[in-house]
């Protein structure tokens, strides 16, 4: 019998999970939960396009009647980040595999009680750090585990994300870090998450400092227009940093036709009021091994992409991923999952290398095939591991331990935004 499978969160992100279930016979989606019953329609219709049964519709207000109705046997958690504890939390203790979108959590009690849901229980949780099933990540990793530099001293780790999706941040839910954790937490443990497992490292002491110092109300660099969000405004037609749902038919679907049950905006002016969330932070750790990283994010550059840098006692290993080198204005999006991380590449996409540079040596090129759609090609490795236990070489899955060790330095980090002084991680939360 085809495992019982609900999903909690059915917006954009959701439809990598709805797509990937209705592939497998070994699955059937029977429920869904959300606040939105439009947006729930909206993966109904997907899966009936796909030849299958449409799931009943629930309310979040009733989702322990849900798991027990239904007999859910696997949840699926894409909803708001700062909701993930209460449905990985109920379906833990209701005897049910988790499947939780990135990050685990928001905040350091929810992920204290997350923990202890899991060892109490003794529960299956897993959370979808695709970024490890990257080919690109797997052969740094591989690298780095070979001791082709030696031992590793330190890292220095810069993402750039352009003004189209770094500014989307700032239009929706995630601008408010009650609901997000900030870019620290949603972003970047995507990214701490990799430093730990290149490694085999754990986190010991976060330095940070963070400002908003580009979106939001109040800047003198002239961009800000003013309108609330850009549906229906006049002033928003011509703005480069909008998102203009109505031509898309997915986006359309999921929110702007969604917008009468909640009231929720997906396209809200980036430079508006409400931004609670940071857009240029800057990040020191030390680890357990001894070695140090330097982590720089940016949210309004003109290119996206990402270098890291990693020095050892043997050599240097360079990795450079242009994900996109510059973005144009009033570009609409043609992808209802987006450019640079969704189902496409960027139109201005570039190059990726891996540069080993050995002392005494000749620097030698270890680039290896990299897809720009699909967060590398890692979406579709990360759904196989996950729901057809099919192993990846050089990749693992990250369960609610490795999870909590990704969050616990953007967490370390936003208390050190507020207190100016370094942050131990056992401070924050004990692992």
């Amino acid at each position: 019998m085809p495992v019982r499978t609900a999903i909690a969160g059915t917006g954009n992100r959701a439809q990598l999970f709805t797509e990937g279930l209705a592939k497998r016979d070994a699955y059937e989606v029977v429920a869904l939960c959300d606040p939105n019953s439009v947006r729930m329609a909206f993966h109904n219709r997907m899966l009936l396009a796909a030849g299958r049964h449409t799931a009943h519709q629930w309310p979040p207000g009733r989702f322990e009647e849900m798991l027990r109705v239904e007999r859910i046997e696997l949840l699926i958690v894409t909803s708001v980040d700062a909701t993930h504890d209460r449905y990985i939390e109920a379906a833990l203790r209701a005897g049910v595999r988790v499947i939780s979108e990135k990050p685990m959590t928001t905040d350091a009690a929810k992920a204290t009680s997350i923990l202890a849901a899991v060892r109490e229980t003794g529960g299956s949780l897993s959370v979808a750090y695709n970024y490890r099933f990257n080919p690109v990540h797997r052969r740094v990793r591989s690298l780095l585990a070979e001791g082709a530099i030696g031992d590793i001293h330190s890292v220095h780790f810069e993402w750039m994300l352009d003004v189209s999706h770094g500014a989307d941040y700032f239009r929706r839910w995630h601008r408010d870090k009650a609901n997000s954790g900030g870019l620290m937490v949603h972003k970047a443990s995507h990214h701490f998450d990799l430093v730990n497992w290149w490694l085999g490292a754990e986190p010991r002491i976060v330095y940070a400092q963070g400002q908003l110092a580009f979106y939001g109300p109040g800047h003198a660099h002239g961009y800000a227009r003013p309108y609330d969000r850009v549906d229906g405004s006049a002033a928003a037609a011509d703005d480069p940093f909008t998102l203009h749902l109505a031509d898309n038919a997915t986006l359309r679907e999921l929110y702007l036709d969604a917008e009468g049950e909640d009231g929720y905006y997906r396209d809200r002016n980036v430079f508006a009021p409400g931004v609670t969330i940071e857009d240029d932070m800057a990040v020191l750790v030390s680890y357990d091994t001894g070695a140090t990283m330097t982590y720089h994010l940016t949210a309004y550059s003109p290119a996206e992409g990402y270098r890291v840098m990693f020095n050892g006692s043997r050599g240097r290993l360079e990795l450079n991923v242009e994900e996109s080198t510059f973005t144009a204005p009033n570009q609409r999006v043609e992808s209802a999952k987006g450019w640079v991380h969704g189902d496409l590449a960027a139109p201005a996409a570039g190059r990726t290398t891996i540069t080993l540079r050995p002392l005494w040596e000749p620097p030698v090129d270890h680039t290896v095939a990299h897809d720009h759609a699909g967060h590398g090609g890692a979406d579709a490795r990360v759904l196989a591991a996950l729901l057809d236990d099919e192993p990846t070489e050089g990749a693992d899955i990250a369960d609610a331990r490795q999870a909590a060790l990704a969050l616990v330095t953007g967490l370390a980090a936003n208390h050190s935004f507020t207190t100016g002084s370094p942050v131990r991680t056992t401070d924050i939360l004990t692992i």
